[in-house]
This record gives structure tokens, sequence and C-alpha cells, in this order.
């Protein structure tokens, strides 16, 4: 048999983590695997290259799905890709009677394929349509800025970018889109830049601006929430979960999910251990700690500098009903 590795062409973006994110799901001959983030197919190539039965590839984005066909193809049978969010990954399963899965991948928020095409709005190192939606359907993020409150737009900055100057910010756009409605990248870009003083590091103003629409266009972390969960549901026991995020908003509620399915919760300082608490028994155990990219690869792949993996192990007890 051809694999599908050695058919398919080869993907424009690097999978981050790749070989930790592998050895953390430890897919063995016959196992049922999810990719959650199908992106370039990074991860999926990587497993179709172990003796896994079949790996289910979901993405939101139809051009990811569009591009995947060819590697489906080329893997005989043992891939199927699902368009859809990963929040609905059991139902996504479900209808095709698959009630139980040995392993669920996510690489979480935007890839790079987003990123790099100007047209898709993702970023502002190229002018392109103020867009940002990754079902390429719904709200784009034009229609947030035109049209949310001045203290709607502040609290989505604030909250989803983390930025200090959120206020600022959404004073400066509310003012600029009474002149003339946003409709591209670079326009929003130069109204942040402004409204925060310029550039005073090595990170562009508009950065955390342009994350915070992007979470919220997409609602990446109420997807985020849902997909954990989805995953607690479908995995078998002794299943493994492998999530790799990017930023502190991911990583935090990874970490806080799979601490309390774990059964604990933190001490209150770094010199107290964590405590147990009752409630339904434990979904994970053997709950690893977060992995980062060593220097090797943070050289080769700049994306992978934020990257933290959380890997996770199922038991038997049933999903928590939240």
């Amino acid at each position: 048999m051809t694999t599908a590795a050695a058919a398919a062409p080869l993907s424009p973006h690097v999978p981050v983590l790749l070989d930790e994110v592998i050895a953390g799901l430890a897919p063995g001959p016959g196992d049922v695997v999810v990719d959650a983030t199908f992106g370039a197919g990074g991860y999926t190539r990587a497993l179709l290259a172990r003796p896994v039965a079949h790996v289910y590839a979901i993405d939101r984005d139809p051009s990811a799905i569009a591009a995947g066909r060819a590697l489906e193809v080329a893997a005989e049978g043992r891939l199927t890709l699902l368009p859809g969010r990963f929040g609905d990954m059991d139902a996504l399963l479900a209808e095709r009677d698959v009630a139980g899965v040995d392993g669920v991948a996510f690489d979480v928020g935007v890839s790079s394929m987003q990123l790099d095409r100007a047209e898709r709005g993702f970023s502002f190192q190229a002018d392109g349509p103020l867009d940002m939606r990754m079902e390429q359907a719904g709200p784009s993020a034009a229609d947030v800025v035109n049209t949310a409150s001045e203290a709607e737009l502040a609290d989505i900055i604030y909250h989803f970018g983390d930025e200090p100057g959120a206020r600022r910010v959404a004073r400066a756009i509310v003012a600029a889109r009474a002149t003339r409605p946003f409709t591209r990248t670079a326009e929003l870009a130069e109204v942040v830049r402004r409204a925060l003083g310029g550039r005073q590091g090595p990170k562009d103003p508009a950065t955390r601006t342009f994350q915070a629409l992007r979470i919220h266009v997409n609602r990446e972390l109420d997807q985020l929430h849902d997909g954990l969960r989805a995953a607690e549901r479908l995995l078998k026991p002794g299943g493994r979960l492998a999530v790799v995020s990017f930023h502190s908003l991911e990583d935090r509620a990874v970490k806080a999910f799979l601490r309390q399915r774990s059964g604990a919760v933190a001490g209150g300082s770094r010199h107290l251990p964590e405590r147990v608490v009752t409630g339904p028994a434990a979904t994970f155990a053997r709950v690893a700690k977060a992995v980062r990219p060593g220097d090797a690869e943070t050289r080769s792949n700049p994306r992978a500098r934020s990257a933290t993996l959380r890997v996770g192990v199922r038991t038997d007890a049933p999903a928590w009903d939240d």
C-alpha cells in the first residue's frame, strides 16, 4: 500500500510539537484517532504513518477540507474528513456509528494557512478584507468593529486580547468608523497603532486587538470548552487527549479543565500541594506536565515560540454532566 504520507504533497504548514503530540497520543495498531483541528494535515499525516486503523479529521474551514481531499484519497480508506466544529466531534462521529476513540489531538487557534492568506483578513501583515471568519460564514470582524458599542469593543479587546489600552482602542475605533466604516485590515491596524502611541516594542501594537477580534468572531474559547467536553465524552478508557495551545487564554482553559477533571485544584500557593476535591469521579489521570518547544524548534519555526502541550489519559469514569 502506498502510504498517505508519501503520496500526498508536502504541507505548507509546519505542525508544532509534532513529535511530542504523537508521543502523547501513543497511537497503537488498530487505534481510532481524532485530529480535531485538521488544518494542513500535519498531525493527520504523522498519525497515518503509524499503524492506526482510522483517523477522523475535523475542520470548520471549508478551504482546509477541500485542500485535504487528496490526502483522504491517498489514505485509501483510513482517513475521513469531517467538515464542522470540533465542539461537535462526538455528534459528528456518532453520525458514522463511532461511539468511542483512542485519541484526540487539538492544535488550537488560527492556522498558518489562514494567517498567510491576506484575503482571509486574519492578519495585518498584508492588507486584506477585514474578515477573520474560519467558517467563511456569519458576522465578520468588520461587522463587529462597525456595529458593536464602544463598551462592547473595549470588553472584547481587553478580555480576549489582554490589551491594557482596550478603552483607548475602542474609543478610537468608534471615532474612526463615524467617518467611514472599516473594511480593510490595514485601516484597522493603523487606527489601533495611533490609539496606542505607535510601536514601542518588538510586537506590533495591533497584535492584541486582532487576536481579540478573531477569538470573538469565531467563538474560539467557547469552542475550546465544548471541544474538551466532547473529547471527554468520546475517549475510551485509556484514551489520550493532547492539546496544543498558543496563548495564555487557551492554555489556562486547558489547564483548568484537566485539573478539574483529574480531581485536583490548586493549593492556593506554590508551596502547597494540589488538593483533591469531592465531586464526580475523575475522568482524566496521569495528566502530564506542560511541554514547550525546545530551542531548535523555535529557531526553525517561530510560530512554535508560544506553544504549550498538555496531555491527559482518560479513566473509565463517566463524563461529567456540565
